[in-house]
């Protein structure tokens, strides 16, 4: 197989599947509220229990789309997914009702969960050299497709609300296309697991994470760190609209800083900082400056300090390819699938949580005139907390596992 053509068409075809989701990103809020006629605290609770829905579907389907891809391949499993995304973007944009948009947003969180099998596609040709690269390199790719999906997302809603979600559905039907045509398989057969019923289930998944105390305390981090910005994601349109008066464009081009800064820190950061500090010390490195960049967002009183605070923030996306190579480095090549697999539903799992606890509950709270205090940015001070208890945990398992395991990736 040729490596580098492999690393791109993936890239590619993961790019075209952040574009997608990044469209809808300023326009669903407005939507929701436009169906109910309310305004941000009214439609906080409903934004809360789509995103929740969303997440409950990726929840039960990503240890089952890793499964199936060790088992059949990770080509099938992405091409299936793609041209099932693209006409549920479909289902979404004709949707008429709260009920009609949560039956869309669950089937896009069924599909979407395939980015499991995306991790594991990249786990599968990379090396020891070139895996913290080509972990980066998805940063590098989510970075460019959330600077032109939101921006382009919130220009388009500008023009109908609509919009993005056809926008997005034919090119997630483009991306199936490429991918139909030139996608090669990363799997060959006779590295491939058994299929097995047992294996479906999330709790399986975990039980295969436990089996790796590194991973184990890895998997906490990440899911601290998952919570609280799922927790960011699904609050922050409501929260700037409410506080600072922003419209779909303004959110669509801060958003898009948020991608060129995860582009210029994925692509110019990552390798030489953890080529320099190691995998372990980035990783602390970028869980307190993500952590300190909440309580930013949090305590921000103007419009302006918010792309300043993000440029900070952005930096500490080097924890996430520093974590992702340490765990990939740990995991058996034919586990890769099923541990991926486990990782996208433990996001999942906080997803869930996330809207309820941050959406639903804080910011609909401290958002109303009537609340014991009035301070919008409640989530993202408790996001920021969940962040340094990250670092904690971090902090404790580096120093308790201070060598990389070893094993033998052919076992």
């Amino acid at each position: 197989m040729n490596r580098s053509g492999s690393i791109l068409f993936i890239l590619i075809t993961l790019f075209l599947d952040v574009l997608g989701v990044g469209l809808i990103i300023p326009v669903l809020p407005e939507l929701v509220k436009q169906m109910l006629g309310g305004d941000e605290s009214t439609a906080a609770p409903f934004v809360g229990l789509i995103a929740a829905g969303y997440a409950v579907s990726q929840f039960l389907f990503s240890p089952i789309l890793g499964s199936l891809s060790d088992r059949f391949g990770r080509r099938p499993v992405l091409l299936i997914s793609l041209f099932g995304l693209g006409v549920d973007y479909i289902i979404q944009g004709l949707a008429t009702s709260i009920g009609w948009l949560f039956f869309g947003r669950i089937m896009a969180g069924v599909m979407g969960a395939s980015i499991s099998t995306a991790n594991a596609y990249i786990a599968d040709i990379s090396d020891d050299d070139t895996r913290a690269r080509n972990f980066g390199l998805i940063g590098v790719t989510f970075g460019l497709g959330f600077i032109f999906g939101p921006t382009l997302g919130g220009m388009l809603g500008g023009i109908h609300l609509r919009l993005p979600f056809f926008v997005a559905a034919g090119l997630a039907i483009l991306n199936w296309m490429y991918g139909y045509f030139v996608l090669p398989e990363s799997l060959p057969p006779e590295r491939r697991e058994s299929f097995s019923f047992r294996g479906l289930s999330p709790l399986d998944s975990f039980r295969l994470i436990r089996s790796y105390p590194l991973v184990s305390g890895l998997a906490i981090v990440f899911a601290l760190r998952t919570l609280a910005q799922r927790g960011l994601e699904n609050t922050w349109v409501l929260y700037t609209a409410k506080k600072f008066a922003w419209d779909e464009q303004t959110n669509g081009w801060v958003l898009g800083w948020v991608g060129l800064t995860a582009l210029i820190v994925q692509g110019g950061l990552v390798r030489p900082v953890i080529k320099r500090l190691g995998e372990r010390k980035t990783l602390l490195i970028g869980t307190a400056i993500s952590s300190l960049a909440f309580f930013g967002y949090g305590f921000a009183t103007q419009g302006w300090m918010l792309p300043l605070i993000i440029s900070l923030g952005g930096i500490g996306g080097i924890a996430g390819p520093a974590s992702q190579s340490l765990l990939t480095s740990t995991v058996k090549n034919t586990e890769h699938g099923r541990v991926q697999g486990a990782m996208t539903s433990l996001q999942g799992f906080t997803s869930i949580l996330a809207p309820m606890l941050f959406t639903t509950g804080l910011f609909s709270y401290f958002s109303r005139k009537d609340a014991w205090v009035y301070f919008p940015g409640a989530p993202f001070i408790v996001g920021g907390t969940l962040i340094a208890i990250s670092w904690v945990i971090a902090l404790v398992v580096v120093r308790r596992f201070p060598r990389q395991s070893s094993p033998s990736q052919d076992d």
